[in-house]
């Protein structure tokens, strides 16, 4: 079919559904009032941008127009249900407040006692005659009209048609609103990943200029050997010092080995939790969760991935004895979890300080622990607390109330040109989880803890 004939042909599509709208419209017989209410509406929801003053319009047109109340009501997919969201009553609920109980998601209109009830479409009717799920049909939430006794059979026609267009404005808002969220989402995460994966990518540099290092002694060792084949006496010493030397070599090769190995695993386990392509289809971090074990799967390897950077700058790293003695597991996203430690440890390593503690001794110090805080969420519901502490002057008033915060930069940011990302990165997972972060001086330096569910 050629592009003309095609191009007729969907203008015929077009056409027909011109003729069959005006049919509608006069089948429907709406007074001359109820087209001027649909037309306020569709003016009303052009002239104000925000989603809420959507909602307010859509509750405030009936009760200015027939003097009824209404509530509306949307699903909601991360509480999986219906939520109310505005009523004609007290306006705007924030946060949504669940629904009634006679309020059900459903695709056909109901009474119940005093008031009626209408599905809310996120498409026109009649694209929707042959689905049969409420998922496929568009249903995004109810509306709901009382008192009943105000509305004639007429009236509960019209509010079909009415929530027909509620639908089509909600679906253009939200719509735009999910895209919004989504840029802010690919923002944050270009900055988690500079932040997480990126800059401490950079580190490979170090062990590569390392590793250049020990390859070049081995070929100063190669020489060596060269011009001893070319000695005519036997020399056992210096047979026993190549020897050594190449002990020395061969350990100091597998040490960068390892540091590489590990380096590399932990960097595939970042990329791995922030480029999911559940992330980008949400718009959102989308847990993977699993039972883990607190100390071998989160402690021990991050904490291994900056021993040697801690021990190069003197920090004294305290162990704890009792996560050895007994293993905890904790079901969370393994990638994501381990990167709020490596945030914490990575912190640590930049502004771990000496000070004289309360024995009159000199410490540089980082120390790191756990306690069960029993009923912290809920009766019943007990929470772990998981701490990182590094000696050093406590943070002012006005940082440690603001250090969680994207972007904020404290006054010891200088050292290492923070970009104020990490800590931010920090609480946006561990809430994720269902969790709480903090901060606390000590009088010997500055603890930063999370606070995660345990297993029941």
């Amino acid at each position: 079919m050629g592009t003309v004939e095609k191009s007729r042909v969907d203008l015929a599509k077009v056409r027909e559904r011109v003729r069959q709208k005006r049919y509608d419209y006069i089948s429907y017989d709406f007074s001359r009032k109820k087209n001027d209410i649909l037309k306020t509406f569709f003016d009303l929801s052009q002239e104000f941008d925000s989603l809420h003053d959507l909602y307010r319009i859509c509750v405030a047109v009936p009760l200015e127009s027939f003097q009824v109340e209404s509530r509306l009501y949307l699903l909601d997919e991360m509480r999986d249900g219906l939520t109310l969201v505005c009523d004609s009553l007290s306006g705007v609920y924030e946060p949504p407040k669940s629904p009634l109980d006679y309020v059900k998601l459903i695709d056909i209109s109901y009474e119940h006692e005093n008031s009626y009830l209408v599905p809310i479409y996120s498409k026109p009717l009649h694209s929707l005659e042959h689905t049969d799920t409420l998922a496929s049909l568009g249903v995004i939430g109810i509306f709901e009209v009382f008192p009943l006794v105000k509305l004639t059979k007429s009236d509960k026609f019209f509010f079909t048609k009415y929530t027909n267009r509620i639908g089509y404005n909600l679906r253009k808002r939200l719509l735009a609103q999910q895209n919004i969220t989504h840029l802010k989402f690919i923002n944050n995460l270009v900055s988690d990943i500079e932040h997480n994966v990126i800059v401490p990518n950079m580190y490979y540099k170090h062990l590569f200029k390392q590793l250049k290092v020990k390859i070049g002694t081995l070929s100063k060792l190669v020489e060596q050997i060269e011009a001893y084949k070319n000695t005519p006496e036997d020399d056992p010493d210096m047979c026993h010092k190549m020897i050594s030397q190449i002990n020395q070599i061969e350990q100091e090769l597998t040490a960068s080995y390892e540091e590489i190995s590990k380096h590399h695993i932990n960097q595939s386990l970042f990329l791995e939790s922030l480029f999911r392509r559940d992330h980008f289809q949400e718009g959102r971090l989308v847990l993977h969760p699993q039972k883990c074990r607190l100390d071998t799967d989160f402690i021990q390897p991050q904490l291994e991935h900056y021993k040697s950077r801690m021990l190069a700058r003197g920090i004294f790293i305290e162990t704890p004895t009792d996560l050895h003695e007994e293993e905890i597991q904790l079901k969370v996203d393994l990638g994501l979890i381990s990167q709020v430690y490596a945030n914490l440890f990575s912190n640590a390593v930049k502004y771990t300080e000496t000070i004289i503690d309360h024995e009159n001794r000199h410490r540089k110090a980082v120390a790191y622990g756990r306690k069960i805080l029993y009923n912290h969420f809920a009766a019943g519901r007990a929470g772990i607390k998981l701490n990182v502490f590094s000696t050093g002057p406590n943070l002012s008033d006005d940082d440690s109330k603001s250090i969680f915060l994207d972007g904020f930069m404290g006054n010891n940011s200088f050292k290492d040109n923070s970009r104020g990302h990490g800590l931010a990165f920090v609480k946006y997972v561990v809430e994720l989880h269902g969790g709480q972060v903090g901060y606390e001086p000590t009088l010997e330096g500055n603890n930063f803890f999370f606070i995660l569910p345990l297993l029941s």
